[in-house]
Protein backbone atom coordinates (compact mmCIF):
# COMPACT_ATOMS: atom_id res chain seq x y z
CA UNK A 1 0.00 0.00 0.00
CA UNK A 2 2.69 2.27 0.37
CA UNK A 3 4.34 1.77 -2.66
CA UNK A 4 0.35 2.03 -4.20
CA UNK A 5 0.33 5.98 -1.89
CA UNK A 6 3.89 6.74 -3.45
CA UNK A 7 2.95 5.76 -7.14
CA UNK A 8 -0.81 7.64 -6.75
CA UNK A 9 1.07 10.87 -5.38
CA UNK A 10 2.89 10.84 -8.56
CA UNK A 11 0.06 9.93 -10.77
CA UNK A 12 -1.86 13.24 -9.81
CA UNK A 13 1.03 15.57 -9.58
CA UNK A 14 2.05 14.74 -12.93
CA UNK A 15 -1.15 14.34 -14.42
CA UNK A 16 -2.08 17.99 -12.74
CA UNK A 17 1.22 19.58 -13.86
CA UNK A 18 0.62 17.67 -17.65
CA UNK A 19 -2.97 19.22 -17.52
CA UNK A 20 -2.24 22.64 -16.94
CA UNK A 21 -4.48 24.32 -19.23
CA UNK A 22 -7.04 21.18 -18.64
CA UNK A 23 -9.60 21.84 -15.67
CA UNK A 24 -10.62 25.13 -13.23
CA UNK A 25 -11.44 24.87 -9.37
CA UNK A 26 -14.51 23.74 -8.54
CA UNK A 27 -16.51 23.32 -5.49
CA UNK A 28 -19.17 20.67 -4.47
CA UNK A 29 -21.23 23.50 -2.68
CA UNK A 30 -21.22 25.01 -5.63
CA UNK A 31 -24.28 27.34 -4.70
CA UNK A 32 -22.80 28.30 -2.26
CA UNK A 33 -19.90 30.10 -4.08
CA UNK A 34 -22.27 32.09 -6.50
CA UNK A 35 -19.41 34.51 -7.49
CA UNK A 36 -17.31 31.63 -8.93
CA UNK A 37 -20.26 29.34 -10.34
CA UNK A 38 -21.48 32.97 -12.97
CA UNK A 39 -20.63 36.72 -12.32
CA UNK A 40 -23.87 37.37 -13.43
CA UNK A 41 -24.53 36.17 -10.18
CA UNK A 42 -23.25 39.42 -8.58
CA UNK A 43 -25.51 41.23 -6.19
CA UNK A 44 -28.66 38.48 -6.82
CA UNK A 45 -29.71 37.88 -3.10
CA UNK A 46 -32.30 39.46 -1.29
CA UNK A 47 -30.33 41.85 0.91
CA UNK A 48 -28.00 44.43 -0.08
CA UNK A 49 -24.41 43.16 0.53
CA UNK A 50 -23.07 39.67 0.70
CA UNK A 51 -19.95 37.85 2.30
CA UNK A 52 -18.74 34.81 1.04
CA UNK A 53 -15.99 32.29 2.10
CA UNK A 54 -15.13 28.65 1.05
CA UNK A 55 -12.85 25.85 1.77
CA UNK A 56 -11.60 22.95 0.30
CA UNK A 57 -9.40 20.33 1.37
CA UNK A 58 -8.88 17.16 -1.60
CA UNK A 59 -6.77 13.82 -1.32
CA UNK A 60 -6.14 14.40 2.34
CA UNK A 61 -6.28 10.65 2.98
CA UNK A 62 -2.81 10.33 0.31
CA UNK A 63 -1.06 13.14 0.04
CA UNK A 64 -1.77 14.20 3.98
CA UNK A 65 0.08 17.43 4.53
CA UNK A 66 0.58 18.24 0.81
CA UNK A 67 -3.52 17.80 0.05
CA UNK A 68 -4.93 19.75 -2.75
CA UNK A 69 -6.21 23.02 -1.28
CA UNK A 70 -8.77 25.76 -2.37
CA UNK A 71 -10.10 28.91 -1.20
CA UNK A 72 -11.93 31.78 -1.76
CA UNK A 73 -13.50 35.02 -0.36
CA UNK A 74 -15.91 37.27 -1.81
CA UNK A 75 -17.52 40.56 -1.34
CA UNK A 76 -20.68 41.92 -3.19
CA UNK A 77 -23.56 44.42 -3.49
CA UNK A 78 -26.81 45.46 -5.34
CA UNK A 79 -27.08 48.91 -6.42
CA UNK A 80 -30.88 49.96 -6.95
CA UNK A 81 -31.88 51.08 -10.37
CA UNK A 82 -35.68 52.00 -10.76
CA UNK A 83 -38.44 50.55 -8.86
CA UNK A 84 -37.10 46.89 -9.14
CA UNK A 85 -33.89 46.97 -11.20
CA UNK A 86 -30.44 47.18 -9.69
CA UNK A 87 -27.03 46.82 -10.13
CA UNK A 88 -24.37 44.22 -9.14
CA UNK A 89 -21.26 45.06 -8.32
CA UNK A 90 -18.63 42.25 -6.49
CA UNK A 91 -14.93 40.84 -6.03
CA UNK A 92 -13.87 37.67 -5.65
CA UNK A 93 -10.38 36.47 -4.52
CA UNK A 94 -9.56 32.96 -4.71
CA UNK A 95 -6.06 30.26 -4.11
CA UNK A 96 -5.06 26.76 -4.98
CA UNK A 97 -2.34 25.07 -3.59
CA UNK A 98 -1.82 21.04 -5.00
CA UNK A 99 0.95 18.46 -3.90
CA UNK A 100 4.42 18.82 -2.74
CA UNK A 101 5.32 20.68 -5.75
CA UNK A 102 3.38 23.86 -4.10
CA UNK A 103 1.99 24.09 -8.05
CA UNK A 104 -0.40 27.58 -7.08
CA UNK A 105 -2.81 29.66 -8.57
CA UNK A 106 -3.62 33.00 -7.40
CA UNK A 107 -6.59 35.23 -8.88
CA UNK A 108 -7.95 38.25 -7.82
CA UNK A 109 -11.48 39.60 -9.89
CA UNK A 110 -14.06 42.52 -10.37
CA UNK A 111 -17.62 41.55 -11.61
CA UNK A 112 -20.74 43.64 -12.33
CA UNK A 113 -23.72 42.52 -13.45
CA UNK A 114 -27.35 44.37 -14.24
CA UNK A 115 -30.50 42.49 -13.50
CA UNK A 116 -34.22 43.91 -15.33
CA UNK A 117 -37.46 42.63 -14.31
CA UNK A 118 -39.02 41.37 -17.45
CA UNK A 119 -42.39 40.32 -15.64
CA UNK A 120 -44.76 40.29 -12.77
CA UNK A 121 -44.83 42.68 -9.45
CA UNK A 122 -43.30 42.68 -6.24
CA UNK A 123 -44.30 39.05 -4.98
CA UNK A 124 -44.06 37.42 -7.82
CA UNK A 125 -41.73 38.39 -10.66
CA UNK A 126 -39.06 37.15 -13.69
CA UNK A 127 -35.93 38.99 -13.75
CA UNK A 128 -33.17 38.65 -16.37
CA UNK A 129 -29.29 39.12 -15.51
CA UNK A 130 -26.69 39.34 -17.03
CA UNK A 131 -22.55 40.04 -15.83
CA UNK A 132 -19.24 40.21 -16.72
CA UNK A 133 -16.23 40.15 -14.79
CA UNK A 134 -11.96 40.85 -15.71
CA UNK A 135 -9.50 39.78 -13.91
CA UNK A 136 -5.73 38.99 -12.96
CA UNK A 137 -4.07 35.66 -12.17
CA UNK A 138 -0.48 34.33 -10.83
CA UNK A 139 0.41 30.56 -11.95
CA UNK A 140 3.67 29.08 -9.77
CA UNK A 141 5.23 25.83 -8.96
CA UNK A 142 8.20 24.54 -7.30
CA UNK A 143 10.22 22.88 -9.81
CA UNK A 144 12.63 21.06 -7.41
CA UNK A 145 9.84 19.14 -5.75
CA UNK A 146 8.87 17.43 -8.87
CA UNK A 147 8.95 13.77 -8.96
CA UNK A 148 9.77 12.55 -12.79
CA UNK A 149 8.78 9.34 -14.93
CA UNK A 150 12.35 9.36 -15.58
CA UNK A 151 13.57 9.46 -11.73
CA UNK A 152 11.88 5.94 -11.28
CA UNK A 153 13.65 3.26 -11.59
CA UNK A 154 10.77 0.47 -12.31
CA UNK A 155 10.61 -1.18 -8.84
CA UNK A 156 8.58 1.55 -6.98
CA UNK A 157 11.72 3.39 -5.86
CA UNK A 158 12.38 7.39 -6.93
CA UNK A 159 15.99 8.34 -7.59
CA UNK A 160 16.44 12.05 -7.35
CA UNK A 161 19.98 11.35 -9.01
CA UNK A 162 18.38 10.71 -12.29
CA UNK A 163 18.16 12.95 -15.08
CA UNK A 164 14.45 15.24 -14.93
CA UNK A 165 12.35 16.32 -17.50
CA UNK A 166 12.53 19.93 -16.50
CA UNK A 167 14.47 21.19 -19.25
CA UNK A 168 12.71 23.77 -21.29
CA UNK A 169 10.78 25.55 -18.30
CA UNK A 170 12.35 28.76 -18.32
CA UNK A 171 10.38 30.28 -15.78
CA UNK A 172 8.62 29.03 -12.65
CA UNK A 173 5.65 32.01 -11.61
CA UNK A 174 3.98 33.76 -14.33
CA UNK A 175 1.05 36.63 -14.68
CA UNK A 176 -2.00 36.38 -16.92
CA UNK A 177 -5.39 38.50 -17.75
CA UNK A 178 -8.81 36.58 -17.74
CA UNK A 179 -12.43 37.63 -18.78
CA UNK A 180 -15.83 36.03 -18.26
CA UNK A 181 -19.16 36.70 -19.20
CA UNK A 182 -22.35 35.49 -18.15
CA UNK A 183 -26.40 35.47 -17.92
CA UNK A 184 -29.40 34.35 -15.41
CA UNK A 185 -32.55 33.44 -15.71
CA UNK A 186 -35.15 33.01 -12.38
CA UNK A 187 -38.55 33.22 -11.31
CA UNK A 188 -40.03 33.82 -8.16
CA UNK A 189 -43.40 32.84 -7.25
CA UNK A 190 -43.45 33.89 -3.45
CA UNK A 191 -41.73 32.38 -0.82
CA UNK A 192 -39.51 29.25 -0.98
CA UNK A 193 -41.01 28.90 -4.52
CA UNK A 194 -38.92 29.64 -7.15
CA UNK A 195 -36.44 28.55 -10.12
CA UNK A 196 -33.48 29.57 -11.74
CA UNK A 197 -31.15 28.92 -14.67
CA UNK A 198 -28.13 30.00 -16.02
CA UNK A 199 -24.75 30.07 -17.71
CA UNK A 200 -21.16 31.48 -17.86
CA UNK A 201 -18.72 31.66 -20.61
CA UNK A 202 -15.06 32.05 -18.21
CA UNK A 203 -11.67 32.27 -20.09
CA UNK A 204 -13.30 34.42 -22.86
CA UNK A 205 -9.33 35.52 -23.68
CA UNK A 206 -8.14 32.44 -23.49
CA UNK A 207 -4.37 33.19 -22.25
CA UNK A 208 -1.25 31.57 -22.64
CA UNK A 209 -0.50 29.66 -19.48
CA UNK A 210 3.26 28.08 -20.10
CA UNK A 211 5.98 27.88 -17.88
CA UNK A 212 8.27 28.75 -21.29
CA UNK A 213 7.70 32.02 -21.93
CA UNK A 214 8.67 31.14 -25.52
CA UNK A 215 5.41 29.04 -25.68
CA UNK A 216 2.67 30.32 -27.78
CA UNK A 217 1.06 27.37 -29.41
CA UNK A 218 -2.57 26.20 -28.85
CA UNK A 219 -1.54 23.74 -26.18
CA UNK A 220 -0.29 26.42 -24.21
CA UNK A 221 -3.53 28.25 -24.45
CA UNK A 222 -6.18 27.94 -21.21
CA UNK A 223 -9.47 26.13 -22.20
CA UNK A 224 -12.41 28.01 -22.02
CA UNK A 225 -14.80 26.58 -19.61
CA UNK A 226 -18.55 27.07 -20.77
CA UNK A 227 -20.78 26.33 -17.46
CA UNK A 228 -24.47 25.46 -17.66
CA UNK A 229 -26.81 25.53 -14.18
CA UNK A 230 -29.90 25.32 -12.89
CA UNK A 231 -32.22 24.40 -9.88
CA UNK A 232 -34.42 25.41 -7.74
CA UNK A 233 -37.03 25.60 -4.29
CA UNK A 234 -40.32 23.88 -4.12
CA UNK A 235 -42.70 23.29 -0.69
CA UNK A 236 -43.94 20.70 0.81
CA UNK A 237 -45.96 19.15 3.42
CA UNK A 238 -47.33 23.07 4.24
CA UNK A 239 -44.47 24.95 3.84
CA UNK A 240 -42.19 23.43 6.73
CA UNK A 241 -40.13 21.70 4.20
CA UNK A 242 -38.73 22.15 0.79
CA UNK A 243 -36.72 20.39 -1.63
CA UNK A 244 -33.49 22.57 -3.46
CA UNK A 245 -32.71 20.45 -6.40
CA UNK A 246 -29.75 21.61 -8.27
CA UNK A 247 -27.30 20.57 -11.01
CA UNK A 248 -24.21 22.02 -12.87
CA UNK A 249 -22.52 21.25 -15.87
CA UNK A 250 -18.82 22.61 -16.88
CA UNK A 251 -17.32 21.31 -20.34
CA UNK A 252 -13.62 23.03 -20.28
CA UNK A 253 -11.26 21.52 -23.36
CA UNK A 254 -11.19 17.71 -22.53
CA UNK A 255 -13.09 17.58 -19.41
CA UNK A 256 -16.74 17.56 -18.94
CA UNK A 257 -18.26 17.62 -15.41
CA UNK A 258 -21.52 17.19 -13.88
CA UNK A 259 -22.95 17.62 -10.63
CA UNK A 260 -26.46 16.95 -9.55
CA UNK A 261 -28.71 16.43 -6.54
CA UNK A 262 -30.82 17.51 -4.12
CA UNK A 263 -31.27 18.98 -0.85
CA UNK A 264 -34.47 19.09 2.39
CA UNK A 265 -35.01 22.07 3.69
CA UNK A 266 -36.89 22.17 7.20
CA UNK A 267 -37.84 25.27 8.39
CA UNK A 268 -37.13 25.66 11.99
CA UNK A 269 -38.57 29.00 12.40
CA UNK A 270 -40.01 31.37 9.55
CA UNK A 271 -41.10 34.56 11.34
CA UNK A 272 -40.73 38.53 10.53
CA UNK A 273 -37.76 38.80 12.49
CA UNK A 274 -36.83 35.57 12.59
CA UNK A 275 -35.73 32.83 9.56
CA UNK A 276 -34.05 29.70 10.97
CA UNK A 277 -33.59 26.51 8.72
CA UNK A 278 -31.39 22.82 8.36
CA UNK A 279 -30.70 21.42 5.34
CA UNK A 280 -29.85 17.91 4.20
CA UNK A 281 -28.21 16.97 0.81
CA UNK A 282 -27.17 14.13 -1.28
CA UNK A 283 -25.40 14.91 -4.28
CA UNK A 284 -23.72 13.23 -7.18
CA UNK A 285 -20.56 13.82 -9.28
CA UNK A 286 -19.84 12.59 -12.65
CA UNK A 287 -16.79 12.84 -14.89
CA UNK A 288 -15.55 11.97 -18.39
CA UNK A 289 -12.69 9.72 -18.94
CA UNK A 290 -10.07 10.98 -20.89
CA UNK A 291 -9.40 8.51 -22.70
CA UNK A 292 -13.35 6.96 -23.11
CA UNK A 293 -16.67 6.69 -21.36
CA UNK A 294 -17.83 7.85 -17.72
CA UNK A 295 -17.44 7.43 -14.09
CA UNK A 296 -19.02 8.44 -11.12
CA UNK A 297 -16.18 10.43 -9.27
CA UNK A 298 -18.36 10.91 -5.93
CA UNK A 299 -21.00 10.93 -3.78
CA UNK A 300 -21.16 14.14 -2.04
CA UNK A 301 -23.10 14.49 1.47
CA UNK A 302 -24.00 18.17 2.33
CA UNK A 303 -25.63 20.04 4.87
CA UNK A 304 -26.33 23.56 5.96
CA UNK A 305 -27.73 25.77 9.07
CA UNK A 306 -29.57 29.19 7.82
CA UNK A 307 -29.67 31.39 11.13
CA UNK A 308 -31.29 34.75 10.07
CA UNK A 309 -28.56 36.44 7.69
CA UNK A 310 -25.83 33.80 8.35
CA UNK A 311 -25.64 30.48 6.62
CA UNK A 312 -22.99 27.86 7.16
CA UNK A 313 -22.52 24.62 4.66
CA UNK A 314 -20.36 21.83 4.81
CA UNK A 315 -20.20 19.05 2.50
CA UNK A 316 -17.91 15.77 2.37
CA UNK A 317 -17.12 14.24 -1.00
CA UNK A 318 -17.20 10.20 -0.74
CA UNK A 319 -14.42 8.98 -3.31
CA UNK A 320 -16.13 6.48 -6.03
CA UNK A 321 -13.74 6.16 -8.79
CA UNK A 322 -10.58 3.92 -9.14
CA UNK A 323 -8.48 6.27 -6.63
CA UNK A 324 -10.86 4.47 -3.75
CA UNK A 325 -8.59 1.91 -3.44
CA UNK A 326 -5.86 4.36 -2.27
CA UNK A 327 -7.89 6.80 -0.89
CA UNK A 328 -10.21 4.71 1.32
CA UNK A 329 -13.19 6.43 0.00
CA UNK A 330 -12.33 9.60 1.66
CA UNK A 331 -12.03 12.31 -1.05
CA UNK A 332 -12.29 15.97 -0.30
CA UNK A 333 -14.53 18.40 2.55
CA UNK A 334 -15.78 21.43 2.39
CA UNK A 335 -17.04 24.35 4.52
CA UNK A 336 -18.79 27.71 3.24
CA UNK A 337 -19.76 30.87 5.19
CA UNK A 338 -22.71 33.08 3.82
CA UNK A 339 -23.33 36.41 5.73
CA UNK A 340 -25.35 38.61 4.35
CA UNK A 341 -26.00 42.63 5.68
CA UNK A 342 -29.68 43.96 4.75
CA UNK A 343 -29.45 47.37 6.39
CA UNK A 344 -32.88 48.90 7.54
CA UNK A 345 -34.51 48.35 3.86
CA UNK A 346 -34.83 45.15 2.22
CA UNK A 347 -36.09 46.34 -1.40
CA UNK A 348 -38.91 43.67 -2.81
CA UNK A 349 -36.69 41.72 -5.26
CA UNK A 350 -37.01 38.54 -3.90
CA UNK A 351 -34.25 36.49 -5.51
CA UNK A 352 -33.94 32.73 -5.16
CA UNK A 353 -32.20 31.36 -1.68
CA UNK A 354 -29.17 29.94 -3.37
Amino acid sequence: MKNHKSILTFALLLGFFTTLQAQDIHFSQFYLSPLNLNPAMTGVMNCNVRLVANYRNQWGSVLRSNSFRTYSVSYDQRIPVGRYDFFGIGGTFWGDRAGTANFQTLTGKLSGSYSKQVSGGRKKASFLVVGAEAGVAQRSIDFLNLRWGTQHDGEGGFDPTLPSQEAGFNRDQFIFANLAAGVLFFHRKGDNQNVYVGGAFHHLNQPFVSFRDDNRSDDAKLFSRITGHAGGEFPLGGGKMSILPGVIVMSQGPSFQVNGGTSLRFMIDQTKDSQQAFQLGLWARIANKLDAGYLNDALIASTRFDFNDLSLGFSYDINMSSLSTASRGQGAFEFSLVYKICGLERRGVYCPNF
